[in-house]
């Protein structure tokens, strides 16, 4: 069997009649295989792994690595090779069906459902020229193209009075958040490319740096029982479920009467971010709250809706209380968002640990830590303080 590490063994061989490539094994059941050029360009290189469930060989294609050459060609051949291997002897995606984009953007979503993802490929993906292209043939240049695409489609606001949509430029925090699922579908059937080549594809999807700021609006509980006031009959229950729960508009609004069980106080957060669901344990005046809302209610009924019947969603609920803000002489930047802020920003202020915070709202350490780690950190240096002689 041929060395395919060895450059000028690789370089002496011939394209084979039955145009196999040539194969170089890697250990029992995973090989490295290259065939090269008719025209004697660059040759194309080969990965093939035994499935054990299927009890047949499965094959990728790499590519040819246009941009390396050398040692670093076959390492990096052989980097995507074991990748593969590893993918098809786990039992994971069948790589041999995706040929597209798209195809990986719903394998994504059968792996890792979650209505945000779903939401950015019907949105950004899907209707977009970006969906077509085949795997081996993502380039930078591609991604890059839809990422302005991206950046320039305007961010839904609202509807008005009329009906009419109202839109928005796109912040950079938002373009950020709206690549994360296709950088996360594309990495796992696609290895990088070499950097600071058309083949680096993933530099294409790097964040905008500091474009995530720190939320700086706070609501106070005066402010907050201010806006209470000032909410319409039918959505004030919902919005002050924001104010006792760290939960974010879209899992509250989600919320079923069977989601709650009165008797053991547990409730259940079925759509939320990261699609997985979670289960809290609240307090007895919490759940006082949640079995009211609930009351002769049907199990599979919203546990919130507005008078007519109707479960909150984004666009609903932002009208009313952006007059209930107004009318309360609150910062007029503040919204349904700046109370989930509000709530957590007082939970890490009262000690509490913040991976229970993190857990509780469903976000990770690292996120609270970002966002409300300045707190900790005064209160650490409030207590340091009093500790002087």
């Amino acid at each position: 069997m041929t060395d395919l590490s060895r450059i000028g063994e690789r370089e002496k061989l011939k394209p084979r009649s039955d145009k196999e490539p040539h194969w170089h094994r890697l250990q029992a059941g995973w090989y490295i295989g290259y065939r090269p050029s008719i025209k004697g360009g660059k040759g194309t290189w080969f990965a093939r792994a035994y499935d054990e469930d299927a009890r047949k060989y499965r094959r990728k294609k790499l590519g040819s690595y246009g941009t390396l050459s050398g040692n670093s060609l076959f390492a990096t051949a052989k980097r995507d090779a074991e990748a593969f291997a590893e993918v098809v002897e786990a039992g994971g995606l069948r790589i041999e069906k995706l040929e597209t984009v798209k195809d990986a953007c719903l394998a994504y979503l059968q792996e890792k459902p979650g209505p945000i993802a779903e939401g950015i490929f019907r949105r950004h993906v899907f209707d977009d020229p970006i969906s077509k292209v085949k795997l081996d043939k993502v380039r930078k240049r591609h991604l890059l193209a839809w990422r302005k695409r991206l950046e320039n489609a305007p961010a839904r606001i609202s509807r008005n009075k009329s009906g009419e949509q109202r839109y928005k430029t796109r912040a950079a925090s938002t373009v950020n958040r709206d690549m994360v699922p296709l950088r996360a579908a594309l990495w796992r059937v696609i290895s990088p490319g070499a950097p600071n080549t058309d083949a680096a594809w993933q530099e294409a999807l790097k964040p905008i740096k500091g474009a995530d700021r720190r939320r700086e609006i706070y609501l106070d509980r005066s402010e907050r029982k201010k806006l209470l006031s000032a909410l319409p009959r039918d959505i004030e229950p919902f919005v002050r479920g924001l104010c006792l729960l760290p939960l974010r508009p879209g899992a509250l609004a989600a919320l079923k009467v069977s989601n709650f069980d009165k008797r053991t106080r547990t409730l259940t957060i079925g759509a939320d971010k990261n699609g997985m669901p979670r289960q809290i344990s609240v307090p007895e005046t919490i759940a006082g709250f949640l079995a009211d809302q609930c009351k002769s209610k049907l199990s599979a009924a919203s546990v919130f809706t507005r008078a007519d019947g109707v479960p909150w969603s984004k666009d609903k609920w932002k009208g009313p209380i952006k007059g209930a803000v107004k009318a309360a002489g609150l910062p007029q930047a503040a919204s349904a968002y700046t109370i989930r802020h509000s709530v957590i920003t007082d939970l890490v202020r009262a000690g509490l640990p913040i991976l229970t915070v993190a857990q509780l709202s469903d976000t990770s350490v690292a996120m609270i830590e970002k966002h409300y780690g300045h707190l900790v950190r005064s209160d650490a240096e409030h207590a340091l303080a009093q500790l002087a002689l």
